[in-house]
């Protein structure tokens, strides 16, 4: 089945600002069929709008509205037959993708209609003025994405985008409890279920694909992708180790806004680079005896300086459930991706033993299915031309 745009809607509720991007409005009707109601986000892709859908009862979905300029079309597109794929594969979405329920052009737009979700953990994270979640809220949400993209590694797809701004809470049902850590004298809102789900497969590439030489957002961002020596789906583990530590902290690993000073972070926090892949990259001339050539002096040096030290001191407890989670972490940031754990591994890992523990206690048939253990049975010739 070639993917091709469906018939455009004769409505002419979608409008664009300035530079482009699509506004909607309350009350809007987009083909013939979703009534916008609120606006969930906005960013340079275009916007989110939650929508009633009158062809489905008047259930509730998000509908994200890419406008159309610069390639964003193309990379609407491929999300579009990602998550057209990952339906096929799952259709009952027990593997943690968020699910594309349709899809439509309008006006120029690729608008893809989506379940209703709730907050990003970026956005809760922020609402709650970046305090840290608790290690078993960490825990539980470390196994749903791990498994999530465990689904898409199995699947042949490496996600190449992974932030705490596209894993989403599957609902956003809170509770508020003081709390007086960090000296923040503050309530704080928790997640009564931390379910999430992984979204934005707009950057999701295949292994067959071309693989662009830069993919992921700078903080998240693997040394085999800085040093120009090519990448695969670990990459992706590297992003998870490091999302799972800003929940942990509260703040980035690595908050940084060029190549050098990541490498300079990423050496003072995990130890020196591999010799082999330094000699290997196209960037050795950040190099000298194997080490960064970095300046400690300079304002960015006594940033870096400040703010980095050994993985295991940025630990806040030394209790047994904190050792297995920086023991995960360390696996999780090797810096050969081949020494890098891999996630079926990492499900595995002592970390996760108490949801284990938990999921064998439960009644026959009522737990969650193993992740994509069975080879695709379906391929992705079937969804493009």
């Amino acid at each position: 089945m070639i993917l091709t745009s469906p018939p455009r809607s004769g409505s002419n509720s979608v409008e664009e600002n300035c530079q482009g991007h699509p506004i909607c409005e309350t009350g809007d009707i987009l083909c013939a069929r979703y009534e916008v109601v609120a606006t969930l986000g906005e960013g340079t892709f275009g916007q989110v709008v939650e929508c009633i859908d009158h062809k489905e009862n008047g259930r509730h979905v998000a509908v994200k509205i890419i406008k159309e300029a610069d390639g964003s079309s193309e990379e609407a597109f491929a999300e579009v037959r990602a998550l057209r794929y990952l339906r096929a594969l799952d259709p009952s979405s027990t593997h943690h993708c968020v699910q594309m329920l349709d899809w439509f052009e309008h006006r120029g737009h690729v608008c893809i209609v989506l379940e209703l979700l709730g907050l990003s953990t970026f956005d809760l994270m922020k609402e709650n003025g970046f305090l840290p979640f608790r290690l078993d809220h960490i825990r539980q949400m470390a196994y749903q994405i791990c498994q999530a993209v465990n689904f898409l590694h199995l699947n042949k797809l490496t996600h190449t985008d992974l932030k705490p701004e596209n894993i989403l809470l599957a609902s956003s049902a809170y509770t508020e409890e003081y709390n007086p850590s960090l000296g923040k004298k503050c309530d704080e809102r928790r997640p009564k279920h931390p379910s999430i789900k992984v979204g934005d497969f707009g950057c999701a590439t295949r292994d067959y694909e071309h693989h662009c030489t830069v993919v992921t957002t700078r903080p998240y961002r693997a040394p085999e992708v800085i040093l120009g020596l090519g990448w695969s789906q670990p990459c992706d583990v590297w992003s998870i180790g490091c999302i799972l530590l800003e929940y942990y902290l509260g703040s980035p690993i690595f908050p940084v806004n060029e190549d050098k000073e990541h490498l300079a972070m990423m050496e003072r926090i995990l130890g020196p680079l591999p010799s082999d892949m330094i000699k290997t990259s196209s960037k050795g001339r950040y190099f000298h005896h194997d080490r960064v050539d970095w300046d400690e002096g300079s304002s960015a040096g006594s940033y870096v300086s400040w703010w980095c030290k050994p993985l295991k001191a940025f630990m806040t407890s030394y209790s047994d459930e904190h050792e297995d989670f920086f023991d995960l972490i360390d696996k999780m940031l090797r810096y050969d991706p081949a020494e890098r754990i891999t996630l079926r591994e990492a499900l595995k890992h002592p970390f996760f033993l108490p949801l284990r523990r938990a999921k064998r206690a439960l009644p026959s048939g009522a737990g969650e299915a193993e992740p994509g253990l069975c080879p695709p049975r379906k391929r992705w010739k079937m969804f493009v031309g």
